[in-house]
């Protein structure tokens, strides 16, 4: 994709002497900058909130939000211009001007999408980077906290474990995910079989509608409010802030890793696995990693299953609780730590104990190429399905794969499958996602490490959930289904909207067509509305 080519200054005093003596820019993109130059007013805030393509800082901006380098490539359609409001004025401005000149926008407030949906589009748009907006107010007295989307999970972490250790909140193990777009795909972690996800502990937003109206819940109405909380990132608006519900931990929780190989019968124990975990006391998270590593015999490799989890509560308490329901796993002390809640954000993070103040930093976690697939299990699978899915990590593309299973259970169960968009509750034993890497160099190769993953995708169908085969929508898999640039049927997207949305995608796309009927934020997974403008002229 091909754009002009300016620098910002010249373009600005072209444009506002065109402004003066009456003439109008013709050319589409530049007419959208004009507009949006004259809102702003001055060069000061514009020089500080747009970036074209000829901008020195252009790429730094643009690459400083992607964690998935598979998105990066030189072949990878690039925004005209990129948007970093520092106010809400600006974030009303970008859309008024996106909306008068026909300029579609995507909306970034972190950039760990793994199908890079929010910064990039096949179409001419711009990105609107919400990384200003990341001021987080904690209240502990009323065990509640105001977060801006552009905030990432491991800064809202650390702003609220500077001010006590005795609340939390149910989201993410990864610090560098943007809340935004987290939360507005439900959002789960290591509390959330206590608390259920992240979006069940929201209780307020602030949004920006399509007519460029400051919402909050009661403005925006119930229906609203529930769609933003699981329906799927800038579908419905621009949701600029979320007031969350904190939720109580103890000041000591205790954290385990048991690693069993093939060798070590990691196949039976997962199986036994199945059967328990779900079945567990809330107060205890429980997941499965399942990865290829090096054998005890040189130069060969094998599959290891990695169980990891946290109880809220003592090392004493955890042990005697998993000998006496899952004495296969044989849990022993060494492999257990006490620690306070937000030393284990780190802990399941990856990260160095030493310090939380790495929860601030975005570049801690290498950043690689990836795809992603998601699965619900709601049976057992038998010993022969899961030596299968084991043997497939012995493949050469599975050097840096990893199958993520967490356990449902607790309070997953409680919550009706209506109560938000995220539909995937009762019934449930857990969540696989199976996500498959590569460095950027051998982004060319990335075919052969793609098929893998469907072809592993491929293997499981007898096993996972059926009629809808369910996925998760915040592993976005455009493998199940895209909306077209124009017009897109209910019927065309309910393929892929079923598997996010079970019966609560009938719900979203009324909601969608009450608030965006002209379907003015979409991409290729937003939902559509019933009737589109397209559509309705016969197109």
């Amino acid at each position: 994709m091909k754009f002009p080519q300016f620098s910002m200054l010249p373009f600005l005093m072209v444009a506002v002497m065109l402004s003066l003596s009456g003439t109008t820019l013709s050319h589409p993109y530049w007419d959208f900058l004009h507009c949006l130059s004259l809102r702003l007013a001055n060069y000061s805030t514009i020089s500080k909130v747009i970036y074209v393509q000829n901008n020195p800082s252009y790429s730094s901006v643009l690459n400083a939000s992607i964690h998935n380098t598979r998105f990066s490539t030189p072949a990878t359609p690039k925004p005209f211009a990129i948007i970093t409001p520092l106010k809400t004025s600006h974030v009303r401005s970008t859309l008024y001007c996106s909306k008068k000149h026909g300029f579609q926008l995507r909306i970034r407030s972190g950039g760990h999408d793994v199908e890079g949906l929010s910064y990039v589009s096949e179409v001419p748009f711009a990105i609107l980077d919400l990384l200003n907006f990341r001021a987080i107010k904690v209240d502990t007295k009323n065990e509640v906290a105001w977060v801006q989307s552009g905030a990432t999970l491991g800064e809202l972490y650390y702003a609220i474990a500077a001010k006590t250790n005795t609340l939390a909140f149910p989201a993410g193990m990864c610090h560098t995910v943007g809340t935004g777009g987290h939360f507005s795909g439900g959002g789960y972690g290591t509390l959330f079989r206590k608390y259920g996800l992240a979006a069940d502990n929201i209780i307020d937003a602030r949004m920006i509608d399509v007519n460029g109206r400051i919402l909050d819940r009661k403005s925006m109405g119930e229906d609203v409010f529930w769609a933003i909380r699981g329906g799927g990132g800038n579908t419905f608006g621009i949701v600029l802030a979320w007031k969350i519900k904190l939720v109580p931990v103890p000041a000591v929780v205790t954290v385990f890793t048991v690693n069993k190989n093939l060798e070590q019968n990691a196949t039976k124990i997962f199986h036994r696995w199945q059967y328990i975990a779900h079945k567990l006391p809330d107060d205890l998270f429980m997941n499965v990693w399942i990865t290829k590593v090096n054998s005890s015999q040189v130069g060969m490799k094998t599959v290891q299953a990695t169980f990891r989890g946290m109880l809220l509560g003592g090392v004493d308490e955890l042990i005697t609780l998993i000998q006496d329901k899952f004495p296969e796993l044989g849990l022993a002390e060494e492999n257990c730590n006490e620690m306070s809640w937000i030393e284990s954000v780190l802990y399941f993070g990856g990260l160095p104990l030493q310090s939380v103040d790495i929860l601030l930093d975005k570049n801690a976690l290498p950043i690689v190429s990836l795809k992603a697939k998601s699965d619900y299990v709601k049976e057992p699978i038998p010993e022969s399905g899961i030596e299968g899915l084991m043997s497939m990590f012995l493949e050469e593309e599975a050097d840096n794969a990893v199958a993520m299973i967490p356990a449902f259970g607790g309070k997953m169960d409680d919550i009706p499958e209506n109560e938000l968009p995220y539909p995937h509750r009762a019934g449930n034993l857990y969540e696989a996602t199976y996500i498959v890497q590569w460095t950027k160099e051998e982004n060319a190769e990335s075919g052969k490490y793609i098929s893998w993953s469907r072809r592993l995708y491929s293997y499981m169908t007898p096993y996972v959930s059926k009629s809808p085969r369910e996925a998760y929508v915040n592993y976005r898999d455009l493998d199940l289904g895209m909306n077209n640039n124009d017009y897109t049927s209910y019927e065309q997207a309910s393929i892929w909207g079923s598997k996010y949305f079970k019966n609560n995608f009938k719900r979203l796309v009324q909601v969608k067509t009450k608030v965006d009927p002209m379907n003015f934020f979409r991409n290729e997974q937003s939902i559509p509305p019933l009737l589109s403008p397209w559509k309705k002229k016969g197109n």
